[in-house]
Protein backbone atom coordinates (compact mmCIF):
# COMPACT_ATOMS: atom_id res chain seq x y z
CA UNK A 1 0.00 0.00 0.00
CA UNK A 2 1.10 3.57 -0.64
CA UNK A 3 0.97 6.98 1.00
CA UNK A 4 -0.61 9.70 -1.15
CA UNK A 5 -0.06 13.36 -0.34
CA UNK A 6 -2.70 15.46 -2.13
CA UNK A 7 -2.07 19.13 -2.95
CA UNK A 8 -5.15 21.12 -3.93
CA UNK A 9 -5.33 23.78 -6.61
CA UNK A 10 -6.23 27.46 -6.59
CA UNK A 11 -9.14 28.70 -4.45
CA UNK A 12 -9.69 25.15 -3.10
CA UNK A 13 -8.71 23.32 0.07
CA UNK A 14 -8.33 19.78 1.36
CA UNK A 15 -12.14 19.57 1.25
CA UNK A 16 -12.07 18.99 -2.52
CA UNK A 17 -10.48 15.55 -2.07
CA UNK A 18 -13.19 14.03 0.15
CA UNK A 19 -14.51 11.53 -2.42
CA UNK A 20 -11.07 10.49 -3.66
CA UNK A 21 -9.79 10.07 -0.11
CA UNK A 22 -12.63 7.69 0.69
CA UNK A 23 -11.88 5.49 -2.34
CA UNK A 24 -8.12 5.36 -1.70
CA UNK A 25 -8.50 4.64 2.00
CA UNK A 26 -11.06 1.91 1.27
CA UNK A 27 -8.37 0.26 -0.87
CA UNK A 28 -5.96 0.35 2.07
CA UNK A 29 -3.85 3.35 1.15
CA UNK A 30 -2.84 6.19 3.43
CA UNK A 31 -3.98 9.66 2.36
CA UNK A 32 -2.77 13.07 3.54
CA UNK A 33 -4.76 16.03 2.17
CA UNK A 34 -3.25 19.43 2.96
CA UNK A 35 -4.83 22.80 3.51
CA UNK A 36 -2.29 25.29 2.21
CA UNK A 37 -1.78 28.45 4.28
CA UNK A 38 -4.73 30.89 3.93
CA UNK A 39 -6.87 28.26 2.14
CA UNK A 40 -9.31 25.61 3.31
CA UNK A 41 -9.46 25.58 7.10
CA UNK A 42 -6.11 27.38 7.48
CA UNK A 43 -6.60 30.89 8.86
CA UNK A 44 -3.30 32.48 7.87
CA UNK A 45 -4.08 36.00 6.58
CA UNK A 46 -3.49 36.45 2.87
CA UNK A 47 -1.26 39.44 3.67
CA UNK A 48 1.21 37.03 5.33
CA UNK A 49 1.56 34.76 2.30
CA UNK A 50 4.94 35.02 0.58
CA UNK A 51 6.31 33.48 -2.59
CA UNK A 52 7.46 30.45 -0.60
CA UNK A 53 4.68 30.05 1.99
CA UNK A 54 2.90 27.20 0.25
CA UNK A 55 5.97 25.29 -0.91
CA UNK A 56 7.59 25.64 2.53
CA UNK A 57 4.43 24.22 4.14
CA UNK A 58 4.46 21.27 1.75
CA UNK A 59 8.16 20.60 2.32
CA UNK A 60 7.62 20.62 6.09
CA UNK A 61 4.95 17.95 5.65
CA UNK A 62 7.25 15.87 3.47
CA UNK A 63 9.96 16.10 6.12
CA UNK A 64 7.56 14.56 8.63
CA UNK A 65 6.96 11.49 6.45
CA UNK A 66 8.98 8.37 7.30
CA UNK A 67 8.83 7.01 3.72
CA UNK A 68 8.61 8.56 0.25
CA UNK A 69 5.08 9.51 -0.84
CA UNK A 70 3.21 9.74 -4.11
CA UNK A 71 2.76 13.49 -4.44
CA UNK A 72 -0.38 14.51 -6.36
CA UNK A 73 -0.86 18.11 -7.45
CA UNK A 74 -4.05 19.46 -8.98
CA UNK A 75 -3.98 22.53 -11.24
CA UNK A 76 -1.86 25.19 -9.47
CA UNK A 77 -0.71 22.42 -7.12
CA UNK A 78 1.49 21.16 -9.95
CA UNK A 79 3.82 24.10 -9.42
CA UNK A 80 4.12 23.24 -5.73
CA UNK A 81 4.84 19.55 -6.15
CA UNK A 82 7.61 20.42 -8.63
CA UNK A 83 9.18 22.78 -6.10
CA UNK A 84 8.87 20.16 -3.36
CA UNK A 85 10.56 17.53 -5.54
CA UNK A 86 13.41 19.95 -6.22
CA UNK A 87 13.86 20.52 -2.47
CA UNK A 88 13.31 16.93 -1.27
CA UNK A 89 13.64 14.46 -4.16
CA UNK A 90 14.38 11.62 -1.75
CA UNK A 91 10.96 12.12 -0.12
CA UNK A 92 8.95 11.70 -3.34
CA UNK A 93 8.31 8.28 -4.89
CA UNK A 94 6.40 9.79 -7.82
CA UNK A 95 4.96 13.11 -8.94
CA UNK A 96 1.43 13.02 -10.36
CA UNK A 97 0.14 16.09 -12.21
CA UNK A 98 -3.67 16.12 -12.27
CA UNK A 99 -4.61 18.50 -15.11
CA UNK A 100 -1.91 20.59 -13.47
CA UNK A 101 0.69 23.20 -14.33
CA UNK A 102 3.88 21.37 -15.29
CA UNK A 103 6.32 24.26 -15.44
CA UNK A 104 9.81 24.35 -16.88
CA UNK A 105 12.71 25.93 -15.02
CA UNK A 106 12.24 29.70 -14.90
CA UNK A 107 8.54 29.71 -15.84
CA UNK A 108 5.61 31.14 -13.90
CA UNK A 109 1.97 30.09 -14.07
CA UNK A 110 1.23 33.45 -15.68
CA UNK A 111 3.66 32.69 -18.49
CA UNK A 112 1.97 29.38 -19.26
CA UNK A 113 -1.68 30.26 -18.81
CA UNK A 114 -1.39 32.96 -21.48
CA UNK A 115 -0.02 30.46 -24.00
CA UNK A 116 -1.87 30.27 -27.35
CA UNK A 117 -2.48 26.62 -26.47
CA UNK A 118 -4.84 27.83 -23.73
CA UNK A 119 -6.60 30.46 -25.84
CA UNK A 120 -9.96 28.67 -25.60
CA UNK A 121 -9.96 29.00 -21.81
CA UNK A 122 -11.85 31.92 -20.29
CA UNK A 123 -10.12 31.70 -16.93
CA UNK A 124 -8.14 34.92 -17.28
CA UNK A 125 -11.32 36.86 -18.06
CA UNK A 126 -13.09 35.33 -15.04
CA UNK A 127 -10.70 36.58 -12.36
CA UNK A 128 -11.08 39.56 -10.06
CA UNK A 129 -8.58 41.15 -7.70
CA UNK A 130 -9.60 41.58 -4.09
CA UNK A 131 -9.88 45.14 -2.80
CA UNK A 132 -6.37 45.04 -1.27
CA UNK A 133 -4.85 43.68 -4.49
CA UNK A 134 -3.20 40.78 -2.66
CA UNK A 135 -5.42 37.97 -3.89
CA UNK A 136 -7.64 36.86 -6.73
CA UNK A 137 -11.12 35.37 -6.82
CA UNK A 138 -13.15 33.73 -9.59
CA UNK A 139 -16.51 35.30 -10.37
CA UNK A 140 -19.15 32.97 -8.97
CA UNK A 141 -21.08 32.80 -12.22
CA UNK A 142 -17.94 31.49 -13.98
CA UNK A 143 -16.96 28.79 -11.45
CA UNK A 144 -19.15 25.98 -12.73
CA UNK A 145 -18.34 26.39 -16.41
CA UNK A 146 -14.61 26.60 -15.74
CA UNK A 147 -14.08 23.90 -13.15
CA UNK A 148 -17.15 21.70 -12.65
CA UNK A 149 -18.87 21.32 -16.04
CA UNK A 150 -19.11 17.53 -15.54
CA UNK A 151 -19.46 17.48 -11.75
CA UNK A 152 -22.53 16.63 -9.61
CA UNK A 153 -24.70 19.55 -8.52
CA UNK A 154 -24.02 18.97 -4.81
CA UNK A 155 -20.29 19.33 -5.36
CA UNK A 156 -20.74 22.53 -7.34
CA UNK A 157 -22.75 23.94 -4.43
CA UNK A 158 -20.06 22.79 -1.97
CA UNK A 159 -17.31 24.43 -3.99
CA UNK A 160 -19.16 27.73 -4.29
CA UNK A 161 -19.55 27.76 -0.52
CA UNK A 162 -15.94 26.89 0.31
CA UNK A 163 -13.81 28.50 -2.41
CA UNK A 164 -11.58 31.27 -1.03
CA UNK A 165 -9.39 34.06 -2.41
CA UNK A 166 -6.06 32.91 -3.79
CA UNK A 167 -2.95 34.84 -2.70
CA UNK A 168 -1.03 36.28 -5.64
CA UNK A 169 2.51 36.25 -4.23
CA UNK A 170 3.34 32.55 -4.80
CA UNK A 171 2.13 32.74 -8.39
CA UNK A 172 4.45 35.53 -9.46
CA UNK A 173 7.84 33.94 -8.74
CA UNK A 174 9.38 31.64 -11.38
CA UNK A 175 10.15 28.07 -10.38
CA UNK A 176 13.79 26.98 -10.06
CA UNK A 177 14.15 23.34 -11.13
CA UNK A 178 17.15 21.19 -11.95
CA UNK A 179 17.63 17.99 -13.90
CA UNK A 180 19.61 16.50 -11.04
CA UNK A 181 16.91 16.90 -8.38
CA UNK A 182 13.41 17.52 -9.79
CA UNK A 183 14.38 15.77 -13.02
CA UNK A 184 15.35 12.59 -11.19
CA UNK A 185 11.88 11.98 -9.71
CA UNK A 186 9.45 9.82 -11.77
CA UNK A 187 6.49 11.87 -12.97
CA UNK A 188 3.11 11.04 -14.48
CA UNK A 189 0.38 13.23 -15.95
CA UNK A 190 -3.40 12.78 -15.83
CA UNK A 191 -4.91 14.81 -18.64
CA UNK A 192 -8.58 15.80 -18.62
CA UNK A 193 -10.24 16.18 -21.99
CA UNK A 194 -13.18 18.38 -20.94
CA UNK A 195 -11.11 20.81 -18.87
CA UNK A 196 -12.23 24.40 -19.51
CA UNK A 197 -9.61 25.99 -17.25
CA UNK A 198 -6.36 24.36 -18.40
CA UNK A 199 -7.31 23.27 -21.90
CA UNK A 200 -6.16 19.91 -23.22
CA UNK A 201 -3.90 21.57 -25.81
CA UNK A 202 -2.01 23.32 -23.02
CA UNK A 203 -1.83 20.16 -20.93
CA UNK A 204 -0.28 18.31 -23.85
CA UNK A 205 2.07 21.16 -24.67
CA UNK A 206 3.46 21.11 -21.13
CA UNK A 207 3.95 17.34 -21.28
CA UNK A 208 5.73 17.66 -24.64
CA UNK A 209 8.26 19.95 -22.94
CA UNK A 210 8.65 17.78 -19.83
CA UNK A 211 7.71 14.20 -20.79
CA UNK A 212 5.79 12.11 -18.26
CA UNK A 213 5.32 8.36 -18.05
CA UNK A 214 2.61 7.30 -18.13
CA UNK A 215 0.20 9.92 -19.44
CA UNK A 216 -3.34 8.91 -18.43
CA UNK A 217 -6.40 10.32 -20.18
CA UNK A 218 -9.72 11.01 -18.44
CA UNK A 219 -12.82 12.31 -20.22
CA UNK A 220 -13.63 14.68 -17.37
CA UNK A 221 -13.74 18.33 -16.39
CA UNK A 222 -11.07 20.16 -14.40
CA UNK A 223 -12.28 18.47 -11.19
CA UNK A 224 -12.18 14.67 -11.61
CA UNK A 225 -12.08 14.32 -7.82
CA UNK A 226 -15.77 15.34 -8.05
CA UNK A 227 -16.82 14.12 -11.50
CA UNK A 228 -15.03 10.72 -11.59
CA UNK A 229 -13.48 9.97 -8.17
CA UNK A 230 -13.61 6.18 -8.45
CA UNK A 231 -11.92 6.22 -11.86
CA UNK A 232 -9.33 8.69 -10.58
CA UNK A 233 -8.58 6.45 -7.60
CA UNK A 234 -8.03 3.48 -9.94
CA UNK A 235 -5.59 5.47 -12.03
CA UNK A 236 -3.65 6.60 -8.98
CA UNK A 237 -3.53 3.03 -7.68
CA UNK A 238 -2.08 1.92 -11.01
CA UNK A 239 0.93 4.17 -10.31
CA UNK A 240 1.79 2.56 -6.98
CA UNK A 241 5.14 0.82 -7.08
Amino acid sequence: MASFLLVHGSWHGAWCWYKLTAHLEAAGHRVIALDLPSLGSDKTPVAEITADSWSDHLIERLDAEPEPVILVGHSRGGMLISKAAEARPEKVARLVYLCAFLLQDGETIGDVIRSPANAASTISDSLELTADGLATTVREEALEALFYNRSPREDVVLAKLLAQPEANAPLLAPVALSDARFGGVPRSYIECLQDNAIRIDLQRQMVSHLPCEPVITMDTDHSPFFSAPEELARHLESLVG
